[in-house]
């Protein structure tokens, strides 16, 4: 775990826990809301994995709602995924200039606010000093008593049936998960260099499979060298392999390359906006990655995917439905990961490193072949 979300962790267990008994000495929640036409704040910090799996519970919000005013309080790291969204009117942004976009939140007078923030308090005090009558958020600590409609919260729920809970709070009306059915939109995000591109390298391959080999934390990696020898892999048996990731991970692109020999690859890293990364993977065959925001994107976009899970909660984070698969060890010591935390490995991340190339080449293959492992 790193100083940063550690620090987060203790200063939203002090600071929070206070702000959830001090709020109420001050702020009186207003007794009606407009129903016809109401407006929403939806709150969700973190990445882009939690994100992507909101679209589904925006989508019926704004079916129930279709003339509302909503926006998205969002931070830096997810608003280029939470800006593609057509369910939405705006996402603002509460990491620039801080005070002055939380006091303009407070003072914009939101019929209802959704708290998606699965633990930290002080998103649930900032529903509840909004004065919105209508107020949902999950009831995972003291933060449950700041909202008017708190909402039962659990490890073994895959996420985007949480957040979809939080939508059936507001709105009365209960909503299946369809697990098959792409979610995310992206026809628009495409442009004629990017579809050129992957026109011309799809020539004479058999497929084409993304490779990311990035994460948040060192726990969800598999590691440079085993994403370089499973591209080695592929496309000796005919496939082309596209690389993707932001310009963080242009050095690890570079490895990839370097150490796979080059042939028959295509590197995207760096070189696109998250909205046109998402069409990429729209367009392939097969992502491989980790537990990885990319990965939420691939099967939000309906793209099949080999998910490589350790630290994470498989039931919670892995892609559903018959097109993705996960490997997993389930190691005693997996999964650590809870609300978002990860704790630093003692084991060498054992739980990835057993993994190997031919198990996620296998079942590479048995995607892209519907089963028999063997590619046409």
């Amino acid at each position: 775990m790193n100083w940063k979300t550690e620090g987060l962790k203790r200063f939203d267990g002090i600071f929070g826990r206070l702000a959830c008994s001090a709020v109420k000495l001050f702020t009186t929640p207003r007794r009606s809301e407009n129903s016809d036409s109401p407006k929403v704040l939806v709150i969700r910090p973190g990445g882009i994995g939690d994100a992507v799996l909101l679209f589904p519970a925006l989508k019926e919000i704004r079916n129930r709602f279709p003339e509302a005013v909503i926006d998205v309080l969002a931070e830096k790291r997810n608003s280029g995924i939470l800006a593609c969204c057509p369910y939405i009117d705006s996402v603002i942004l509460y990491d620039y200039r801080a005070p002055c976009t939380l006091y303009s939140v407070i003072r914009s007078k939101y019929d209802i606010v959704i708290d998606t923030e699965q633990w930290h308090r002080l998103t649930a005090a900032v529903s509840f000093v909004t004065g919105a009558p209508v107020r949902a958020g999950f009831q995972t600590n003291e933060r449950s008593k700041l909202y008017s409609h708190p909402v039962t919260y659990s490890h073994s729920d895959y996420e985007a049936r949480s957040f979809l809970n939080l939508a059936s709070a507001v709105t009365g009306e209960q909503y299946e998960f369809k697990p098959d059915e792409p979610f995310i939109p992206v026809d628009s995000f495409g442009s004629e260099d990017i579809d050129s591109a992957l026109r011309d390298f799809k020539k004479d391959k058999k497929a084409l499979a993304g490779v990311f080999p990035g994460a948040t934390v060192n726990e969800r990696r598999w590691g440079v060298p085993k994403f370089a020898e499973l591209t080695k892999e592929l496309t000796a048996m005919g496939m082309g392999a596209v690389i993707l990731g932001g310009k963080g991970d242009l050095e690890n692109s570079s490895k990839i390359k370097r150490i796979s020999g080059g042939d028959n690859l295509i590197d995207f890293t760096g070189e696109t906006t998250l909205a046109e990364t998402a069409y990429i993977i729209s367009q392939l065959d097969l992502l491989i990655s980790g537990d990885s925001g990319l990965m939420h994107i691939a099967y939000g976009v309906g793209t099949p995917t080999v998910a490589l899970f350790g630290a994470g909660i498989e039931e919670k984070w892995a892609p559903q439905g018959k097109s993705h698969i996960a490997i997993n060890k389930h190691l005693s010591c997996s999964p650590c990961t809870k609300f978002g935390y990860t704790p630093t490995c003692p084991y060498d991340v054992k739980c990835l490193s057993e993994i190997t190339v031919e198990e996620v080449t296998l079942k590479a293959c048995e995607l892209l072949s519907g089963g028999s492992g063997k590619l046409p």
